[in-house]
């Protein structure tokens, strides 16, 4: 069975919430540990370092390299990094530069 759009965002906000309620990077590896299957970690652990890395200047088929992600997934995290509305590799990207000053 497939959820309303309604109640997947109600979801989705509740679970915004949640990993908003840890205190720590301690935590929040606590939880997602807990959340996300082995595989899904990965995958999001390595987006992140895809768009730090597009952020550092380099190019698709460098972080491809370094990295072994599909030029595609690289593709995917540029396009809303620079692109899509929702700005949210941008967002923490920048709180992430303010932090380590």
């Amino acid at each position: 069975m497939r959820l309303d759009r309604e109640t997947r965002t109600r979801d989705f906000n509740a679970l915004c919430e949640a990993l908003l309620a840890a205190k720590d990077a301690g935590e929040m590896a606590r939880f997602l540990t807990d959340l996300t299957t082995p595989g899904e970690r990965d995958a999001l652990a390595e987006r992140w370092r895809v768009a730090q890395l597009l952020e550092a200047g380099k190019s698709y088929r460098e972080i491809s390299a370094e990295t072994g992600v599909s030029t595609t997934t690289v593709t995917r995290v540029a396009r809303f990094l620079a692109q899509e509305p929702h700005q949210g590799y941008r967002l923490i990207l920048d709180r992430m530069k303010e932090k380590t000053r």
